[in-house]
């Protein structure tokens, strides 16, 4: 492992085996060339992540940096014949954790992908949301979705998490070999998003790009005031959604008679709420895209990370704001919330103090914002 000084942003690099690399690094870039992209350069397949960047047909110029393994369906121990997987794996089992590396300056788009190039198929999986990860771990998915991704050429799912229920809620796409472009595309626009509308944005990755226009008409906002929110959000498109989801929730809190709603910075709750001369703090958080069995939309209701020392520090107290605003949007594509208490959600099951993080919408969860506020504010 050594870190590549010669790339802007430096990222590190593994040696790995060119025989066993070459057929993901030629998948790509057949891909590629499939879509009339032009190839600028290409790193070498004896070192990984691979570092491609190409002009679309259209004169676009982009770049991926792409930890990219082999998927496969050989037949394990104990494990189900109708599934497939692909394992994280560089160098040795250290047991670290190491870091997917993301451009700072938004010009490469990272991918951790799974391919199988026998086939034809590539599963891509969040890279935000894997880093740091531990080598040597493998992700899994079923028969079902690669026929679903045959069938379609691109399908988006939530991975079955049957033994860690408490780990990240996380959605896996999938696409035929002439998706890969589209799915770059994907992982650009998706990078930072939260579950739900990593989901939502996959669902439509294959439809054409969406205008400014259209963009606003869908965040039911003035162009103007897109672009206002664009140009104020510190991390630019990555915070878009949220703060969009935060906007409107304010504006439906500040319409509220005898309630004075603030916003406020910084990695602590999103708003804040004065009534009856007590403040209450709120937590907007998006719901993901499907629903459980019962029809109850979930929240994937924890940090996307969490401190090395601390596992649990992923998970929420209640005592870190009083009230969990969820918005629908990824569901109903509408700009619409149901609210709770914190300290009447469950409690985790092995962190004390903390919050589990598997939220259903249930009779707990309220339309009325003033009620829900009110008992809050009763409670300070």
């Amino acid at each position: 492992m050594r870190e590549n000084l010669e790339f802007p942003g430096a990222y590190r690099t593994y040696g790995v085996s060119r025989k066993d690399r070459q057929p993901l690094l030629d998948f790509m870039l057949e891909a590629l060339h499939g879509e009339g992209c032009r190839v600028l350069y290409c790193s070498s397949a004896s070192e990984a992540p691979f570092r491609i960047t190409f002009e679309t047909a259209e004169g676009e110029r982009l770049g991926i940096v792409a930890y990219a393994f082999l998927a496969n369906t050989r037949p394990t121990k104990n494990r189900p014949a109708d599934e497939h997987r692909f394992q994280l794996k560089y160098g040795s089992k250290d047991g670290l954790l190491h870091d997917l590396w993301q451009d700072p300056f938004g010009l490469y788009t990272t991918l951790l992908v799974g391919i199988n190039p026998d086939l034809g198929f590539f599963i891509g999986a969040d890279p935000v949301l894997h880093s740091p990860t531990r080598l040597f771990i493998s992700i899994e998915f079923k028969e079902r979705h690669v026929a679903e991704i045959f069938a379609n050429g691109w399908h988006a799912w939530e991975r079955e998490r049957q033994r860690a229920p408490e780990e990240p809620v996380e959605v896996l796409v999938g696409g035929t070999q002439r998706a890969f472009l589209p799915y770059v595309r994907f992982e650009r626009e998706s990078r930072g998003e939260d579950q739900g509308h990593r989901q939502l944005i996959a669902e439509r990755a294959l439809k054409a790009k969406p205008t400014v226009h259209a963009l606003a008409r869908e965040f039911q906002l003035g162009e103007s005031e897109v672009f206002d929110l664009i140009e104020n959000a510190l991390r630019l498109k990555v915070a878009v959604r949220g703060s969009v989801a935060e906007e409107h929730l304010y504006r439906q809190l500040s319409k509220l008679p005898g309630i004075r709603c603030a916003r406020l910075p910084g990695d602590g709750p999103d708003l804040s709420a004065l009534l009856n001369g007590r403040t209450v703090t709120i937590e907007c958080k998006n719901v993901l895209r499907k629903p459980n069995r019962e029809g109850l939309a979930r929240l994937d209701f924890q940090r996307t990370r969490a401190a090395k020392s601390d596992p649990c520090s992923r998970y929420y107290s209640p005592l870190d704001f009083d009230v969990v605003a969820a918005c629908l949007h990824s569901v109903t594509e509408r700009w619409e919330f149901r609210f709770a208490l914190s300290g009447g959600l469950d409690p985790h099951a092995k962190c004390v103090g903390k919050l589990s993080s598997n939220v259903h919408l249930d009779g707990r969860w309220s339309e009325d914002p003033m009620g829900v506020l009110r008992a809050a504010a009763e409670r300070r």
